[in-house]
């Protein structure tokens, strides 16, 4: 405890932008995994149940790098008890993400406790890093309240099975998502301001930014490997691995073209950054989320391009999507303080193919809803830069 209290560890403040480290990056190849095994998970039971357990866990995933994120920020990543608390975090993380498939099943218990391990087990060691006289030990305190309630609801899952388990881990979830809504707060601790959180904004967006690339790479890996196991590559097959590939370079073209830069400059220059970082937290949830669904749809359309539309593939097939355009809608409605017509006009036209995509084929309702993303990502690139252009000229 002694060589936590006297470490300095925070992050120094010399008005530059903080940079995301290499440890930061080493620290996310475990969410690569994550993320693949979640995709799988959801591949392999395509249902509604499959579908929430999948969101129960995804918001688990996310949250236990999101905090991690915000320490990060925080803190020197580079500093030695830093490294040796994210690799410990790491390794748990890896045997959590190893029984994700199974969390809803025998492993619940294994999941819980890494989880749990990893949320409490970071916050205890920055509590006793800070002791009780830092301007954000009391954040840390409240923090760590709420990480032990959350904590029981975990491993009282874990030892649960069934629909308890489900109820259980959604409060779980809850506790820890809502939790920095109301500022932590707890009975004799008090709340946590936003305005008391003092981010690098640039640092926290760019962690934001990495794990788009991290979702959208882990979409070209199963697109890749799922051509792969094919035996022969017919004409479908092949236009099947186009249409993914498309529509995953229109995802990012959406994302990263205009409004990832301006994001970084959102909360680097808003008054309260530490709000504006929340928000980005909160909105990301949703537009990663996409992401796996749509990694989901792309395996479906080039294992069977020319298999007749049943409702679970068309969920997958036009939810991803769906979901990727509202968070990034809500994402830049943060950043412009308005919802893009380009991403409304992109909904419809989803909407509307949801009906019709029962009398055609996976590769067709693939193709439209690549087609759709595109039109969505020139229509946002031509307008982001009209804008800037006429800024530029007054």
């Amino acid at each position: 405890m002694t060589f936590l209290a006297s470490a300095n560890l925070l992050r120094h403040r010399d008005g530059h932008e903080a940079r995301v480290t290499y440890v930061e990056l080493f620290f996310d190849l475990v969410y690569v995994f994550a993320v693949t095994q979640l995709s799988h998970s959801l591949l392999h039971d395509l249902t509604l149940m499959g579908a929430v357990h999948t969101l129960v866990l995804w918001f688990a995933v996310w949250l236990g790098w999101q905090y991690t994120c915000w320490v990060t920020n925080w803190f020197d990543p580079d500093a030695l008890p830093m490294r040796i608390m994210l690799f410990g975090v790491m390794l748990v993380g890896l045997i959590a993400a190893a029984v994700l498939p199974d969390a809803f099943g025998a492993n619940g218990l294994i999941f819980a406790i890494c989880y749990v391990l990893i949320q409490v087990g970071r916050t205890v060691f920055i509590v006793l890093h800070l002791g009780s006289k830092h301007p954000l030990a009391d954040n840390f305190q409240r923090m760590l309240g709420w990480l032990s309630i959350s904590a029981v609801l975990w491993i009282a899952g874990g030892l649960a099975s069934g629909d308890v388990r489900l109820v259980l881990w959604i409060l779980a979830v809850a506790c820890e998502y809502i939790s920095p809504m109301i500022g932590f707060r707890l009975p004799g601790l008090g709340r946590s301001r936003t305005s008391d959180w003092t981010i690098e904004g640039g640092h926290l967006a760019e962690r934001c930014q990495l794990f788009v690339i991290v979702a959208l790479g882990e979409t070209l890996l199963i697109t890749g490997a799922t051509l792969g196991e094919h035996t022969h590559w017919d004409a479908p097959t092949l236009i099947a691995l186009l249409v993914a590939f498309l529509g995953t370079a229109a995802m990012w073209w959406v994302y990263f073209d205009t409004s990832s830069k301006d994001g970084s400059e959102a909360i680097v220059h808003s008054s309260d950054p530490g709000r504006i970082g929340a928000y980005f937290h909160y909105v990301h949830v949703i537009l990663i989320a996409g992401v796996i669904v749509s990694a989901v749809a792309n395996e479906l359309v080039i294992l069977h391009p020319d298999g007749r539309i049943a409702t679970p593939a068309a969920a997958a097939l036009i939810g991803g999507p769906a979901l990727y355009l509202l968070g990034n809608g809500i994402y830049k409605a943060v950043v412009y303080a308005r919802f893009p017509l380009s991403h409304v006009v992109g909904l419809v036209l989803l909407a509307v193919l949801a009906p019709v995509s029962y009398v055609t084929d996976n590769l067709m309702v693939g193709g439209l809803t690549t087609l759709i993303m595109i039109v969505v990502a020139v229509w946002e690139s031509v307008s982001r830069r009209s804008a800037a252009q006429a800024r530029a000229a007054l």
